[in-house]
């Protein structure tokens, strides 16, 4: 959990010590030669219509001949040379300072606007660090150490100006996005993750559309959890992709991932549940194995599934796998006597369609054995 960016100290992290580097020594006035940024202010990307595309969803690749239409795209938003700050944090000691975000690695400018183009006393927390001419202070190569309170003074009688809560991250990457029908046809389930993590609070909207009849069906992704959705009311065997999208939005910026599947190509039902391995009286040689379909599964009756049995004896590393088979029992022949198995199961769509589950958590029996 990050800290109060407005502390003296932040939790978790290596604080700026209270001999804050001198000045040619890290700390610089803006516009010097050597800055690599501008001075012009980005506000957060955040635009009417939001930007799609990315990679596609190696589980949902698109067989149909006429879906060269589907272009990927990606929109990343540029790091930010004076981060958002309109927004109001708290100094830790009651007081109120401007929320000002940079972007990590790049120079940050902090500054001073009740200055009136004059030159400004800057301290952080109770340390001075110097007096700076307009437009403020610039620190080069920013750091999760810079993150604090920093205020600007009259650099003779030390009235203070301005205060600032300076918060450091990235700007969002286009999200990586994957979604599945395991609960086939009632929903689709979508999750989706971010790298590098943004270090900043993200938000994210999520959405999807289906062409169909000539007219476009838009809808949300309802929300599950911080990063994933769903969606019902799927149209089944449809040779018109869904298409997902994904935007990250924080302030330094926003990015999107647009993802199309077709229904069928990403059915991966749950894993299994409830696996029993059961000796069988008098059959020192074979195993009866019991699994149920799992609980996300809605008509197992009318969608039936079809599974894969892996097994091995305990402390082997040699492991067999048979399948796949229809019925939701099994029995295993061909055992050592004696000997401890571990057994997992998993399920595919009855069709063929998409992929299979994930594995069974295991389960162990071994055969019966004459008293």
């Amino acid at each position: 959990m990050r800290g109060d960016p407005c502390g003296a100290t932040l939790s978790g992290r290596s604080p700026l010590g209270t001999a804050f580097p001198a000045r040619g020594s890290g700390l610089r006035p803006a516009g010097a030669a050597a800055s690599r940024t501008g001075d012009a202010v980005t506000e957060p990307l955040v635009p009417d219509t939001w930007p799609c595309c990315g990679p596609w969803n190696q589980a949902s690749l698109l067989s149909v001949p006429d879906m060269k239409w589907l272009w990927v795209v990606a929109f990343v938003a540029p790091a930010c040379t004076v981060p958002y700050n309109h927004t109001v944090g708290s100094t830790g000691d009651g007081a109120r300072c401007a929320l000002q975000h940079g972007t990590l690695g790049t120079e940050v400018l902090l500054r001073c606007p009740a200055a009136g183009g004059e030159p400004a006393e800057w301290r952080r927390g109770d340390t001075v660090l110097g007096t700076y001419p307009a437009p403020g202070l610039a620190l080069p190569n920013a750091s999760l150490a810079h993150e604090g309170h920093y205020s600007c003074h009259h650099p003779d009688t030390g009235e203070t100006w301005d205060t600032v809560c300076l918060r450091l991250g990235y700007p969002p990457a286009p999200p990586a996005v994957e979604c599945w029908a395991i609960s086939y046809p009632q929903a689709v389930n979508c999750s989706w993750v971010l790298a590098p993590e943004p270090l900043l609070d993200t938000d994210f909207v999520a959405t999807y559309r289906h062409s169909m009849g000539g007219s476009t069906e838009m809808g949300e992704c309802i929300r599950t959890g911080p990063r994933s959705c769903s969606f019902g009311d799927v149209q089944m065997f449809s040779l018109i992709p869904y298409v997902v999208n994904v935007t990250a939005i924080n302030p330094l910026g926003a990015a999107s991932r647009l993802l199309p599947f077709l229904l069928e190509n990403i059915i991966k039902p749950d894993p299994p549940e409830d696996l029993r391995v059961s000796p069988i009286p008098g059959e020192t040689k074979k195993l009866l194995l019991e699994w149920s379909p799992p609980a996300s599964w809605p008509f197992p009756e009318y969608f039936p599934l079809k599974y894969h049995i892996r097994y091995a004896q305990e402390e082997s590393s040699v492991t067999k796998m048979i399948g796949p088979y229809e019925q939701t029992s099994y029995t295993l022949t061909g055992v050592r006597p004696g000997t401890l198995h571990r057994i997992q199961v998993a399920a595919k769509d009855f069709t063929d369609s998409g992929e299979f589950s994930a594995w069974s958590l295991p389960a162990s029996g071994t055969p019966w054995m004459e008293p």
